[in-house]
């Protein structure tokens, strides 16, 4: 699994899943903080899509960390200021980055909270477009 998928599940998924399976990996390796969770801007990038040139519109407030296990670094960046998130997600990285055998189980969780958000989001995508209007079929 690619840590752009597995990270957005963790992030959008229960809250406590992240909390998990980093206490998984705290309760059983050496775990060395690089960067303790500190906030910072980052620049957001963008294209503009008729010169297909990029522009910068503006920053994000994030929050971010950086740990160590068995000589892989993991990364965590969110949104906004949740420094344990942050420090939950590069214990996360650096785990699959160094292959752990927790990180086999943990895949089928992540599958699973996958199918729930994909599912929570058909329903809201559903209860939308009740209530969207067609035009064409409307009598003038």
């Amino acid at each position: 699994m690619k840590r752009r998928r597995r990270t957005e599940i963790l992030i959008n998924g229960t809250c406590d899943l992240a909390e998990v399976f980093a206490k998984s990996i705290l309760n059983h390796y050496e775990v060395n903080v690089i960067q303790e969770p500190e906030n910072s801007l980052v620049m957001v990038k963008m294209r503009e899509t008729s010169k297909k040139s990029l522009f910068y519109p503006g920053e994000v407030f994030v929050t971010e960390s950086k740990v160590q296990i068995q000589d892989n670094i993991g990364i965590g960046i969110v949104w906004g200021d949740q420094p344990e998130l942050a420090y939950q997600l590069a214990i996360i990285d650096a785990a699959f980055i160094a292959r752990l055998p927790e990180t086999i189980e943990w895949i089928d969780r992540l599958l699973q909270e996958e199918k729930k958000l994909q599912a929570n989001e058909a329903s809201v995508n559903h209860s939308i477009l009740k209530t969207k209007v067609n035009f064409e079929t409307m009598d003038i």
